[in-house]
């Protein structure tokens, strides 16, 4: 067997949403919806960070490296997926196929949340530290800080999916998933997998539980810093800003939490998936949402690239009108 999983010859295949045409048709135009929206949501957020100069802050430049996350992140996941759920069931992906697909999963999983981690310190900079933002938070450590949160996310992928992909796998080969999860591929293996299983859990504590601790504790000191101020409008000013990041957090780290972060023997493969769907497919959409219609600073940002779009085509449309009257004259004559 150890021959076979160096060859690629074992194949493993996805446990269907529905046997029924009818019902898996519903469910593959959703999730397609929900694909679409995501990309559309996450290329205009970039666009509009690229696009208009005032955007052009380290705040700004981490939600900017979020957005290409999160489309990479959804479409490692969605195309594989809407692929299954046509087939329902009968689509088979190869263990270097669905190791891969793992790889990616955790590198642009655990990149996004330390950059959540790193974008809850640039608000703490922002907040505590207002005087010494722009000294602080230069644009060498912001990228210092993305390309550091991909490294980690690397050094984290790479162990964990080659321990994954050495596992011997026989017999019943069905994910009970919708896409290559480390712990619904784990459960298929004919070994013992205790090794592989405290490996995934100190893994998953590196990517979420110590981001989050991180996270926590820039917010106990933005907090307290909020509280000191004597100004409404400067406390409103600080909520605003921190509330869209605040409701990103807690959907991406509450999900990942539940599944990753929680003893084996309580894993559920039917609570699992159902949680799968709302960070793969849910949040990369609701992430572009929430940061457009809570921060009025990307919402004018996205007013004026829409009409400045608008104004290119309307001179265009101008003196086509205004050649008509000519063009009827010559007609005439």
């Amino acid at each position: 067997m150890e021959e076979q999983n160096q060859t690629g010859a074992v194949h493993f295949h996805f446990h269907p949403f529905s046997t029924n045409p009818a019902v898996a048709s519903l469910i593959f135009v959703a999730f397609l919806l929900l694909y679409l929206g995501s990309l559309i949501g996450n290329i205009t957020i970039g666009l509009i960070v690229w696009q208009d100069h005032s955007l052009h802050s380290p705040m700004y430049f981490f939600l900017f490296a979020l957005a290409i996350l999160e489309l990479g992140y959804s479409t490692n996941i969605a195309p594989l997926t809407l692929a299954g759920i046509l087939s329902m069931g009968r689509m088979l992906i190869s263990l270097p196929g669905c190791g891969a697909q793992m790889f990616f999963f955790i590198l642009l999983g655990g990149s996004d949340c330390v950059l959540l981690a790193a974008m809850a310190y640039d608000r703490y900079v922002a907040i505590c530290h207002p005087l010494h933002y722009n000294l602080i938070m230069s644009w060498q450590l912001c990228g210092h800080m993305t390309l550091g949160s991909l490294g980690l996310g690397f050094l984290l992928a790479l162990p964990l999916t080659v321990l994954i992909c050495h596992l011997p796998f026989c017999g019943h080969n069905e994910i009970y998933h919708f896409f290559c999860d480390m712990p619904a591929v784990m459960r298929l293996a004919c070994a013992d997998t205790r090794v592989h299983e405290a490996a995934l859990y100190a893994i998953s504590a590196a990517a979420v539980a110590i981001p989050f601790l991180l996270i926590c504790l820039s917010y106990g000191c933005i907090m307290t810093t909020i509280s000191r101020m004597d100004s409404a409008q400067g406390k409103c000013r600080a909520f605003s800003t921190c509330s869209s990041h605040l409701m990103v957090v807690l959907l991406q780290y509450g999900c990942c939490t539940l599944i990753y972060l929680r003893p084996s023997s309580s894993y559920s493969p039917e609570e699992g998936r159902a949680l799968s769907v709302v960070y793969t497919f849910f949040s990369p959409v609701l992430n572009p949402l929430i940061y457009t219609i809570r921060n009025q600073e990307v919402t004018h940002a996205a007013r004026r690239l829409i009409a400045r779009m608008c104004w290119f085509r309307e001179p265009e449309t101008f003196l086509l009108r205004k050649n008509i009257p000519s063009i009827r004259s010559r007609d005439r004559s």
